[in-house]
């Protein structure tokens, strides 16, 4: 089988697809990639919330994907709206990278007695309207100062001084296998800075149609990590978000670790719930942020 893949430029995105490239050729089929710029990566001056629209680095990817230019697009999970187009469905879902958040440091601003390891008063890189409220939450003498680019671009400029630390999926790191000499590495628990929902997995995106390529995303697809993070994802269909929400959502398998706030200026509120399959989650969860809003 045949298969042009649809993928965004970056370093990252390029791995993500790549990986995904790699298992299907390992099927025997005949893979490409195509290079798909979007908004997200146009747009480099401005915060996730004050970008308009969702979608940020899928749309255009998507239709690609419906006007058959492409037959599979590889997403970070977490990018990928709730609501997908007509004609598209998540076909598969890759294995689950560590999905916690991970904090870099530059040396000259590494204090062993403080929270996080960081001095005080630091100045910390992100663009994330969940990290900054969770930041606002947890260390709200730390000031927030806007960070872009692809992860490559960030971690430069972390070293060059610009930043004290920088906040990114410990995911993206691990898997670009980057120089971090020069850099103090914390790794921060989910269940205190929670991660985005479905953080640390690909979406395998397809047309509805496309039966064969359907079949064949099932041999590799990870039901185990589609069943934990349904619940996150499902709270934030609930919830309306997208990129600009600062919401947090990860399952645990024993408990699903919820940070909520209705804007990135304001700091996050922190809810746990015990998982269990036979409680609609969503609902319960849902309901307890609606009372706190």
């Amino acid at each position: 089988m045949k298969i042009r893949i649809g993928t965004r430029g970056s370093d990252l995105a390029l791995w993500q697809a790549n990986h995904v490239k790699n298992l299907l050729e390992a099927k025997g089929c005949n893979v490409s990639l195509s290079i798909i710029s979007t908004k997200g990566d146009q747009v480099q001056d401005l915060s996730f919330d004050k970008i308009e629209g969702k979608g940020f680095f899928t749309k255009e990817i998507e239709s690609s994907l419906l006007h058959n230019e492409i037959d599979l697009a590889v997403h970070s999970h977490k990018d990928l709206e709730t609501a997908e187009p007509d004609g598209l469905f998540t076909a598969a879902v890759s294995f689950r990278e560590d999905p916690c958040e991970l904090l870099l440091i530059n040396n000259i601003s590494w204090s062993k007695g403080e929270i996080w390891e960081l001095k005080k008063h630091a100045i910390i890189g992100t663009s994330s309207a969940r990290r900054k409220s969770q930041v606002l939450a947890l260390r709200p003498d730390l000031v927030i100062k806007d960070l872009r680019g692809n992860v490559p671009s960030r971690v430069e400029k972390l070293k060059s001084g610009a930043y004290d630390a920088i906040l990114l999926a410990y995911a993206g790191i691990v898997r670009l296998s980057l120089d971090l000499n020069g850099l103090k590495l914390v790794k921060l628990d989910p269940e205190e800075f929670v991660p985005a929902p479905a953080q640390g997995v690909l979406a395998l995106q397809i047309r509805s149609n496309h039966y064969a390529l359907a079949d064949l995303l099932s041999q590799i697809n990870n039901p185990n990590v589609a069943q934990q993070i349904e619940v996150e994802r499902s709270v934030l269909k609930n919830m309306n978000g997208g990129c600009h929400l600062p919401l947090g959502v990860y399952n645990d398998g024993q408990f699903v670790h919820v940070s909520y706030a209705q804007k990135s200026s304001e700091p996050s509120r922190y809810f746990r719930f015990r998982y269990t399959e036979s409680t609609d989650m969503t609902e319960l969860i849902i309901r307890q942020l609606n009372a706190c809003v």
